[in-house]
């Protein structure tokens, strides 16, 4: 098993900790420290966790690394404390692996090795893991182009609630020139909130025989407040092209839309 020494600053912050850390550590309760801030405490939980033989704890530590948190950002020592996770069993490690073999930065690039690692994962039933799989297959990157191949894991990673599987499954139909699946797929997508998914939405709306310039206008309007800054200069457009008491029926279903989004967040803490 592969292991690795904490930075000294990392190590300062774990040094007492450790020791006081129970036999058995708790990674979910390592990530709710994270969540709160409270990295030194965290980190000790992680550690300790991954001394205990636990995957996700050298995970965490390896994303502690990799990020810069209570330490200085160490890709190396992340890449190793990833090829750690992977060997006791982290899907999540073996796709981070994979890709920082794709990636070429940290690691030499190994495009045969990285997709081994990813697709393994994905095998596993990891989402993230499924579209990264797919996108291999779709570039022919370490496999063989097999754009049906990338579907599929595209699907399945889309019916575990991806967002990104969703926008390729869409960008894919547009491309093979199928609208209708394309506007299910980022209808889905944009319901989700997803701002790329919105203006796609939104284009292929406009683009219709008879375009829908109200819904185009809504949904490029909400990717604009959701930082999308492409989204503002063609929702301009539109709206240049667009009746006042058109844009004014746009501007209220966008409104409509975000108090249903607030509703349903206030009826889920209740």
């Amino acid at each position: 098993m592969m292991r690795t020494t904490l930075l000294p600053t990392l190590a300062t912050l774990l040094s007492t900790a450790l020791f006081a850390m129970p036999v058995l550590a708790d990674v979910s309760e390592g990530v709710a420290l994270l969540e709160d801030g409270d990295v030194a405490a965290a980190a000790s939980s992680f550690a300790q966790a991954y001394e205990d033989g636990d995957a996700e704890g050298a995970f965490y530590l390896a994303r502690l690394f990799e990020l810069g948190l209570g330490t200085e950002p160490d890709p190396q020592r992340a890449a190793n404390l990833y090829a750690a996770a992977a060997e006791l069993g982290s899907q999540r490690g073996q796709l981070r692996l994979g890709l920082m073999y794709h990636e070429g930065r940290v690691l030499l690039r190994d495009y045969v090795e990285g997709t081994r690692l990813i697709c393994e994962a994905a095998d596993a039933g990891l989402a993230e893991a499924q579209l990264n799989c797919g996108l291999s297959y779709q570039a022919g990157r370490g496999v063989d182009a097999a754009p049906a191949r990338a579907r599929e894991y595209w699907e399945l990673s889309a019916a575990q609630g991806n967002i990104a599987a969703l926008n390729v499954l869409g960008q894919s139909a547009l491309s093979d020139g199928d609208v209708d699946i394309a506007q299910t797929r980022f209808e889905t997508a944009a319901e989700a909130g997803n701002p790329v998914a919105m203006l796609s939405l939104a284009e292929i709306l406009d683009a219709q025989e008879a375009p829908d310039l109200i819904g185009a206008y809504a949904w490029s309007s909400l990717a604009v407040v959701r930082g999308l800054n492409e989204a503002a200069a063609f929702r301009d457009g539109l709206e240049a092209r667009m009746t006042s008491a058109d844009v004014l029926a746009g501007q209220a279903q966008a409104r409509a839309w975000t108090e249903s989004k607030l509703a349903d967040i206030a009826d889920e803490d209740q």
